[in-house]
């Protein structure tokens, strides 16, 4: 399930810029593949320019973004989080973030990060004190809000567009069955005209054999049963016609349209 189908990328986008102007926190949004959906809000030079710019730091980073998961530390000190997006029991994609101190940075362990990434110790140090500091409880509650925030609003676009395309099956399915039920009245009407030449052929024979008397005798029997079946296909054609009105003001009540008591709109 492709997550770009049914979000708005550019609120996406929004959401996540005001997210990490509100928190301190980075972020970015990924699809189920680990594509990036946005692009980077608030990520920091020291993860950026010096960590992920060096092969070894980017080794170690690519490590923690594929196999940690929540709220956690990274190799490099930093708290970082990883939220999946739900949907219908599916991962469709992931907000990642953080890259953030819970407490002031301990300058000397960082010092020994960058000698052993070949990382020049005073620009590493220098961009490690740039990097906000927040306390864990509210980093944890923030990535958590994000997570929650994000998932609610994916899973209301993803039905929004589903039920949009149920209702335009429906109203497609709708006319169609109007259409069908106009043929069908339109068919039942004939009939009903030739079981009303029945009746008076019944007539005109019952009629012809009152005149032939005594050799008419067996001609009126079958003028009398098809005058009794003319009548019995007039009353079938009658129910017929009731039922699909019955049908069609339904139809039309499930689309919020009103008839009147002669089935007029």
């Amino acid at each position: 399930m492709d997550i770009r189908q049914f979000m708005d990328m550019d609120r996406l986008q929004q959401i996540q810029d005001q997210f990490s102007k509100a928190t301190g926190l980075a972020a970015i949004a990924v699809d189920a593949k680990g594509e990036y959906l946005t692009k980077p809000s608030n990520f920091t030079d020291f993860c950026m320019r010096y960590t992920r710019a060096n092969e070894e730091g980017a080794r170690r980073c690519q490590k923690c973004d594929t196999e940690c998961t929540g709220t956690y530390f990274c190799h490099a000190g930093l708290i970082d989080f990883s939220k999946d997006i739900m949907l219908e029991g599916e991962k469709v994609g992931a907000m990642l973030g953080g890259q953030i101190l819970s407490e002031e940075p301990d300058l000397e362990k960082f010092r020994g990060i960058a000698r052993e990434l070949g990382i020049p110790e005073e620009d590493y140090v220098n961009a490690v004190k740039r990097v906000p500091v927040r306390t864990e409880e509210q980093i944890r509650a923030a990535a958590d809000l994000m997570g929650d925030m994000i998932n609610l609003w994916v899973n209301l676009e993803y039905f929004k567009k589903v039920n949009a395309e149920r209702i335009q099956i429906f109203d497609r399915e709708l006319q169609h069955s109007m259409a069908l039920i106009g043929n069908i009245q339109k068919m039942n009407g004939e009939l009903h005209k030739i079981s009303t030449m029945e009746t008076i052929l019944a007539l005109n024979a019952s009629v012809e054999a009152a005149h032939s008397g005594a050799a008419g005798v067996g001609f009126a029997v079958v003028a009398k049963e098809l005058s009794r079946h003319s009548q019995d296909s007039a009353n079938v054609y009658n129910e017929v016609f009731r039922l699909i009105d019955g049908v069609k003001e339904s139809i039309l009540r499930m689309n919020g349209k009103q008839t009147d008591t002669d089935g007029a709109l």
